[in-house]
């Protein structure tokens, strides 16, 4: 076999046009492959780091369709009792957070800004993964005395307060044409914080907005935190499930997962980049009938020499491997070159498009493989056609 894989060498030595004409198509179809597939890898961490990999271990649960027809009439409702027969008939839920939501009117001085305001517990924003640029997030005394005190996005913040400083100054929230006063205690970090639009956002402790601005009211969103990311999306199926059980209903509940949504971008980025892979992939192909093609002429040109190695006693099989050799180690330069070269456009690619520079090595293993598979599949006929020469015809041309 090294002694086949050794002539292959020289022979490609002497005949280089032909051989690099061969080389080519393989080169090609292995460096289209690699690039696409990685500029595909590099597309869907892009979009994951723009997503923000904070809250994948928490699931959104709001009402659905078929519970905002029924309103009251469904067995349904986001208490404390419901959210304790989920907490205990779901496995995989580490704890679950009430939220309230609505629209706002933040004002400071003469400046007013339109702003969600949320109700939470304290420790949420915590537990979410969202961080303080200045200040400090609410103590769980804040939220046990219903304190009037607000942590704030960083665009409400920057809007409100220019100059920063804003921790200590006491604003005015209207809401439902109510005025409450709050303290800053605390800005966030700008950050992508996945589901969770906390940029335009005022935070207040749950306790304040049940006792005073919306007092009775049950939670508009109940915000479940799982015990690992990993299990997110198969949490939010069982909880729908148990929501359609009790219910006798279905879509009464809407549970939405970042977790699951980055899922299936990175299942429709993979898609795309898997079927422009496969078309890339042709060409590949396309190179391996020419390599038929011309493996075919060599074994034309070659008959005398095929001839004499019979003649002295080479048997068939050695003559096919020694074709099928050289056919399958023009594919295996050409896929070595196809990787380096496809390894070099990639990075370059994504570096002057500034992406996160990533080398998809499932891509270079494929494509690899695929083209000395391709060298030998399309060599075969020709070496089969060697293999069976007559040694007498051979050696009379």
């Amino acid at each position: 076999m090294i002694e086949d894989f050794l002539n292959a060498l020289s022979t490609f030595k002497h005949a280089k046009v032909r051989t690099f004409l061969s080389l080519l198509g393989v080169i090609i179809g292995v460096t289209s492959v690699i690039v696409i597939m990685s500029l595909g890898a590099s597309s869907t961490e892009k979009i994951k780091v723009a997503l923000g990999s904070t809250g994948l271990d928490f699931l959104t649960l709001q009402s659905g369709f078929a519970m905002r027809r029924y309103g009251n009439s469904t067995n349904i409702q986001f208490d404390s009792d419901f959210q304790e027969k989920l907490f205990d008939s779901v496995a995989g839920i580490k704890k679950i957070w009430s939220k309230y939501s609505t629209n706002a009117t933040i004002s400071y001085g003469e400046t007013s800004v339109n702003a969600s305001c949320l109700a939470i517990e304290s420790g949420y924003l915590e537990q979410y993964g969202l961080t303080i640029d200045y200040g400090s997030f609410f103590l769980i005394s804040d939220n046990v005395i219903g304190a009037q005190k607000v942590v704030l996005g960083s665009e409400t913040a920057s809007t409100l307060f220019p100059s920063g400083n804003a921790v200590g100054a006491m604003i005015s929230l209207i809401i439902s044409n109510t005025h409450f006063t709050f303290e800053v205690v605390g800005v966030l970090k700008q950050s992508s914080s996945g589901m969770e639009n906390s940029t335009n956002a005022a935070y207040v402790p749950l306790a304040f907005y049940t006792k005073h601005i919306s007092p009775n009211a049950l939670p508009s969103i109940l915000m479940v935190q799982t015990e690992t990311s990993a299990i997110a999306s198969s949490v939010a199926e069982n909880i729908k499930t148990y929501c359609t059980e009790i219910s006798g209903q279905e879509n009464m509940v809407n549970v939405s997962s970042m977790q699951t949504y980055m899922e299936q971008v990175s299942e429709v980025t993979g898609l795309i980049s898997t079927m422009l892979a496969a078309i890339a992939a042709i060409s590949l192909v396309v190179g391996g009938i020419g390599i038929m093609n011309i493996m075919i002429i060599t074994v034309t040109e070659r008959r005398q020499e095929i001839g004499i190695r019979k003649a002295l006693g080479a048997t068939s099989a050695s003559i096919r491997q020694q074709f099928l050799v050289e056919s399958a180690s023009i594919t295996l330069i050409g896929g070595v070159i196809g990787i380096i070269v496809g390894c070099i456009l990639s990075l370059a690619i994504e570096y002057v498009q500034s992406n996160i520079l990533t080398i998809s090595l499932p891509a270079c293993v494929i494509s690899f493989f695929f083209s000395v598979f391709v060298g030998i599949f399309f060599g075969l006929h020709p070496a089969s056609r060697a293999a069976k020469l007559n040694p007498i015809e051979a050696l009379a041309i």
